[in-house]
């Protein structure tokens, strides 16, 4: 079914594509969820704490985050809590984060590689191997929005040196940041387990994120990260309003080419049909 919304000609999915559409938003606004949980206790954290020390945040974040790292379909290989500089009291820098069984950061170099472990993060800002970790993508831009974002796929050389998706979600007291809550998952996770969905579509289908980067697809031309150039795609994304609550219908759109584009509501995500 097609039809006309101010100027632009959209179309409402099929079985298919509402099937898989069904199964991208699972499967990330799950991992969101829980995100949201961990951002409520680290909130309460700071409401009750009489010293907001490293040990402490590191004691309720490791409590948090290592059974969903240790589960054995367990999805995502890093999770915890980033804190804004100057958060804790004795460290002006600090990462509570740790590393699932399946991350391979460091595989080799002597790393317990195979069991859930804490991040060892270079915080000494006069290191060569330090970084302003308030720069990168999955800090700044909820930073910015004050909503959840997908960063990736990308390198990341920091928490898994391998192809990466990052999911951050800002944590706020009023209006002051504490930090970041985020789980990483391995692009070659997230494809398996989507692309028997968009395999059903029985059309080139492509996943993006809020920049256009390629997350998932059926055309092997179209790589993990690289970017998706298709002419409208680039003002969809840049204009779509996204649906905060997560909740809504799937917003589309035809592109000059003749595809289709749909809003993954509520992960920030967008999948494509056609060419």
């Amino acid at each position: 079914m097609t039809v006309t919304t101010k100027g632009q000609h959209t179309s409402l999915p099929d079985r298919a594509t509402t099937e898989c559409l069904d199964a991208v938003m699972t499967t990330v606004c799950d991992l969101f969820g829980q995100l949201d949980g961990w951002r409520a206790s680290i909130a309460a954290f700071d409401e009750s704490a009489v010293t907001r020390t490293s040990a402490a945040i590191d004691e309720l974040v490791e409590r948090l985050v290592v059974g969903p790292l240790s589960e054995p379909s367990a999805a995502i290989i890093g999770a915890g809590f980033v804190a804004q500089p100057g958060f804790v009291s004795d460290a002006y820098w600090h990462l509570a984060w740790w590393l699932g069984e399946g991350n391979t950061l460091r595989a080799g170099l002597g790393d317990s590689v195979g069991a859930t472990r804490r991040l060892d993060a270079e915080t000494n800002p006069t290191s060569e191997s330090f970084r302003d970790y308030t720069a990168l993508e999955w800090w700044r831009v909820p930073e910015r929005t004050r909503y959840r974002h997908v960063t990736g796929p990308y390198v990341d050389y920091l928490c898994t040196d391998d192809y990466t998706l990052t999911l951050s979600t800002p944590v706020y007291a009023d209006d002051r940041l504490l930090g970041m809550v985020g789980v990483d998952i391995y692009v070659k996770r997230i494809e398996s387990i989507l692309m028997p969905w968009l395999l059903g579509i029985g059309a080139v289908a492509t996943i993006v994120n809020a920049s256009g980067r390629v997350v998932a697809s059926t055309d092997p031309h179209r790589a993990a990260g690289s970017i998706l150039r298709i002419d409208g795609l680039g003002e969809y994304l840049h204009a779509r309003v996204r649906d905060e609550a997560g909740s809504g219908s799937n917003r589309a759109v035809r592109l000059a080419s003749g595809g289709m584009v749909y809003d993954c509501v509520g992960t920030t995500l967008a999948l494509v049909v056609g060419h």
